[in-house]
């Protein structure tokens, strides 16, 4: 398949090296002539330098004979441009964008479809996101949690803690235990190294495990590899940008929400659009307001800021202070796992999720969903098996 991808950022680069392992022929656009050429050092693609949503730079893309279009610039309007240049002038049949601003994609409007603005698939990155704290969020413990057949079955990401009942032995002995439940240890990794899991393979005090099983049976596998954790009740959301406002309209109706918001303009907004979220002026690395507002009684803080460094600093104070879960969101790829596992329990990568669902679309075919684990380390595929009765394997 040839695929032109618009944007050379980390999303772009990662999908672009995701798909050229795979046999298929790739050109990326961007006006970044270095990380062009980094790119090109490293990866069987091609590279063509300017304006993604340039008809003259796309015909020299190639695009007359490409299959897909991939526009994941940092501009919405770059890449809704190029998927209507792709469409009108060069017919490409698909074309999939990126979209972070919500009023593109939630207003009263009919923006996209065959007869308006002709992107084939949308990606929203804060969708995404939010959706991906909310299901952490109603799984307290979890370190990841990914659907599959339709929600049916879910993959879950643990730490393994002393005192669990299969910690310290053979994975085998899960069956055992466990004879009414079906589920399966998927993936192991240990101090940052990958395992494949055996059935005589022993499970380790910090192992993170990667299980599989129907979602009613999920807390009683958790149960085997760590002490359940109470359900949570409080959470405080620090920033009231998109992705913050988004999770506590989310979450308002089961939780008790407070949202900190360090513009006033942007608060009186927040208190309108939500119901029940309590919303605060000031800011979230605010000691006092934090001891005031109880954190030391709050079951997750979520830092959700548009910048990483606030996001750290908020989150390690909110730690110190006496919250239980924090919750980080954390655009920089090079400070994810640094920052994981410590006084930060969990940090959310918009790219990550951005990729598995763009993967999802682009494989297509049997497979149903891609989701990346431990941030890019792994894949996990949804795949359609074909066949019939009479050839099945049990």
């Amino acid at each position: 398949m040839y695929i032109i991808i618009l944007g050379a950022g980390q999303v772009g680069g990662t999908v672009a090296e995701n798909l050229a392992s795979e046999a298929n022929d790739i050109t990326i656009v961007d006006s970044d002539v270095g990380r062009l050429r980094e790119l090109a050092d490293r990866l069987d693609i091609r590279t063509i330098e300017g304006s993604a949503s340039n008809p003259s730079v796309l015909e020299s893309a190639g695009a007359r004979d490409a299959d897909m279009l991939i526009a994941v610039t940092n501009s919405d309007e770059v890449n809704m441009i190029a998927c209507q240049v792709a469409h009108t002038l060069f017919n490409v049949p698909t074309k999939i964008a990126r979209i972070r601003e919500h009023d593109y994609l939630y207003g009263d409007h009919a923006l996209f479809g065959s007869k308006a603005m002709p992107v084939d698939v949308l990606i929203s990155p804060e969708e995404l996101v939010t959706l991906h704290i909310k299901k952490l969020i109603q799984h307290p413990g979890a370190l990841q949690v990914l659907d599959f057949a339709d929600g049916k079955a879910q993959l879950v990401a643990v730490k393994a803690y002393y005192g669990g009942p299969l910690v310290g032995r053979e994975i085998a002995y899960l069956r055992t235990h466990m004879p009414n439940i079906d589920t399966r240890v998927a993936a192991i990794f240990r101090q940052d190294r990958a395992i494949l899991p055996q059935g005589d393979t022993i499970i380790e005090v910090d192992d993170e495990v990667f299980f599989i099983a129907a979602k009613p049976d999920i807390r009683s596998v958790m149960s085997e590899l760590r002490r359940l954790d109470k359900p949570y009740k409080r959470i405080i959301i620090a920033g009231g940008g998109n992705i913050g406002s988004r999770l506590a309209l989310s979450l308002e109706a089961d939780f008790q929400v407070k949202l900190i918001e360090r513009s006033l303009p942007r608060c009186h907004v927040l208190s309108r659009q939500l119901n029940r979220t309590i919303v605060l002026h000031g800011s979230a690395s605010d000691r006092e307001l934090l001891v005031e507002e109880n954190i030391d009684d709050t079951d997750v803080f979520c830092a959700l800021t548009n910048d990483d460094e606030a996001n750290i600093m908020a989150s390690m104070l909110a730690k110190r202070l006496g919250a239980r879960t924090v919750i980080t969101l954390i655009n920089n790829p090079a400070y994810v796992d640094l920052v994981q596992g410590g006084v930060i329990d969990i940090a959310v990568s918009p790219q990550q999720s951005t990729i598995g669902a763009l993967l999802t679309h682009i494989r297509r075919g049997d497979i149903v969903a891609v989701h990346s684990l431990r941030r890019g380390a792994a894949e996990a595929l949804e795949a359609i098996a074909h066949g019939d009765k009479a050839h099945r394997k049990w």
